[in-house]
Formats: C-alpha cells, sequence, structure tokens
C-alpha cells in the first residue's frame, strides 16, 4: 500500500499527506478529516481500510500511526456548517482544515475520492478508493474514524436517547424512531432528511 508514496518520494516530495473524511452518511455530529504524513521507514502491517477493522483494532492501529507518523492533523466540519455548505463542500472544508494544520507542512497530498478541494496548499492528486490502496489514506481513515466515534460517545452522553454510542450518528431504525419520538437536536443536519416518511 505504499506504492504511491514510493513514487512521489522517488519524484522528490518529502512530507506527502494522505486525507480522508469519516461521516459524510451521518445524520448527526460533525465531518471529520484527517491528514497523515508517514515517513520512508513506516511499518505499520495493522493499518487498513478503517471501515474493514474492527473499533478495538482500529484503536490500536491508532496508536501505532501516533507513534511512528510525522504528522498526525484533524479537521472538523460542524453539523451547521454542513447545512450551509452542503456535505461534499464540507467533508472538502475538513480536509483542507487537516492539510493546513500539518506539521511539518505536506509538500504533496493524496486525497482520497475523486473530489479535490480549492486552494490546495501544495500539489495533490485524489486517489478513488485511497484507502484500500494507499497506506497514507488508510491511516488518515483510521485517525478521522476514531476521532469521530469518540466525539460521539461523548455526546451519546448528553442525548443517549439516539443511540450515538452504537450508530455514532448513521442512519438506523433506532435513530429515526429517536428522531420521531424526540425531534432533532443542535447536533442533527438539517439539510439531511431526518425522518423515514
Amino acid at each position: 500500500m505504499l506504492d504511491k508514496e514510493h513514487a512521489l518520494w522517488s519524484a522528490g516530495y518529502e512530507a506527502i499527506a494522505g486525507l480522508d473524511e469519516a461521516g459524510r452518511g451521518c445524520l448527526a455530529g460533525p465531518v471529520v478529516a484527517a491528514a497523515v504524513i508517514l515517513p520512508h521507514d513506516v511499518d505499520l502491517p495493522m493499518v487498513a481500510d478503517s471501515k474493514t477493522l474492527s473499533a478495538k483494532k482500529r484503536l490500536a492501529a491508532r496508536e501505532a500511526i501516533e507513534v511512528q507518523a510525522q504528522a498526525v492533523a484533524v479537521g472538523i466540519c460542524s453539523p451547521q456548517e454542513i447545512d450551509r455548505l452542503n456535505i461534499l463542500y464540507a467533508s472538502l472544508h475538513a480536509m483542507r482544515r487537516a492539510a493546513n494544520d500539518c506539521q511539518p507542512r505536506p509538500d504533496y497530498l493524496l486525497i482520497d475520492g475523486n473530489k479535490a478541494f480549492d486552494d490546495a496548499p501544495c500539489p495533490h492528486e485524489t486517489v478513488v478508493k485511497g484507502d484500500a490502496t494507499s497506506l497514507s489514506i488508510a491511516a488518515a481513515s483510521i485517525i478521522a474514524k476514531t476521532e469521530r466515534d469518540a466525539m460521539m460517545h461523548a455526546l451519546h452522553e448528553e442525548h443517549p436517547e439516539y443511540g450515538w454510542d452504537t450508530n455514532v450518528g448513521y442512519p438506523t431504525r433506532a435513530h429515526y424512531a429517536a428522531l420521531d419520538a424526540h425531534g432533532p437536536t443542535p447536533y442533527h443536519r438539517t439539510s439531511f432528511k431526518l425522518s423515514r416518511t
């Protein structure tokens, strides 16, 4: 999963940041992006697309990433920003924030998906299904997912009726039932369809 990184290192780039996000399809909570810069001698055999790992394995992988990475940064867009921008642009904005917060600053970006954000701080490319083909993007997917899950677990303490400790804001039958019974919270995305009817 380092073919792209090796090619870019060989081309003279040093600080290559993988970018990914979590939470695009949720009814509630922020969208969270992460940027991760890995060193040439990285050794992270446990890192894979976050969607393929159990919660326990994701947390263990996150610990390993944070030990080895040259940089880890997180960018967040709130539900209110999502409603104002739409979820695609909010996701890209969160990625921009993560890239801009990286220290050292990246000199190349590998962006998961097929859309890049405006005003990228350096050369970049999009990588469809990058979390399955690029170790940097896979690492970013794990950071974004674990960061967002932790946020939603904390918000669950404030609003336990929505089951965010298990669904982390995604649309489930129980989440819709809670919305029908209690209505939306300030953490719900009002631009999303919050009812099954």
